[in-house]
């Protein structure tokens, strides 16, 4: 355990907020601590009755290239990760879920971040008009369930709550 003794924001921004932490270590000496707090995000394993699930293509600029990866988006102040998963599969695959189950959640980098990732199932996919948000540029797009498994069990897929909600939809659907 890690005892905070002052703690300074260096950084606030849109969607993150940096701080770092003096933190007194177990053996009494003393260190800091550099930490990203972001307020937790969701993604959406949609999954229709064919057993296909949607994903986007999306270019992320820290690491300079497209990744493929299931719908995700960033929770509003105040918002529940439901309420978050079902606004943000609309937004980016334009469908609505009769069964949005969660399913599991992870924290996606502990070492610095705060992020808590919640990982939905959605089933029961209509189509729906939602006009995408401003500044955000992807392809949507379908594959068979199966295949996209042994894409994540090839290492075609490099996205961390992709690779998460695609090893647990290996077990729900015996894949």
């Amino acid at each position: 355990m890690e005892k905070t003794t002052a703690t300074k924001r260096i950084y606030s921004g849109k969607i993150i907020n940096v701080r770092v932490d003096d933190v007194e270590l177990q053996d009494g000496s003393m260190s800091k601590r550099e930490v990203v707090e972001h307020p937790g995000a969701v993604a959406i394993l949609a999954v229709t009755d064919n057993r296909e699930a949607f994903f986007v293509r999306q270019y992320r600029k820290p690491i300079e290239k497209e990744l493929l990866e299931i719908p995700a988006g960033k929770l509003d102040e105040g918002e529940s990760p439901q309420s978050c998963a079902a606004r943000e599969l609309a937004e980016e695959v334009g469908m609505a879920a009769d069964e949005l189950r969660q399913i599991s959640f992870h924290y996606s980098s502990p070492g610095f971040a705060s992020e808590k990732m919640y990982v939905f199932l959605a089933t029961g996919l209509k189509k729906v008009d939602v006009a995408r948000p401003e500044g955000e540029f992807l392809e949507a797009f379908r594959l068979p369930l199966a295949e996209a498994v042994s894409m994540a069990r090839n290492g075609d897929i490099e996205d961390s709550k992709t690779l998460v909600a695609l090893l647990l939809a290996a077990g729900i659907f015996n894949l």
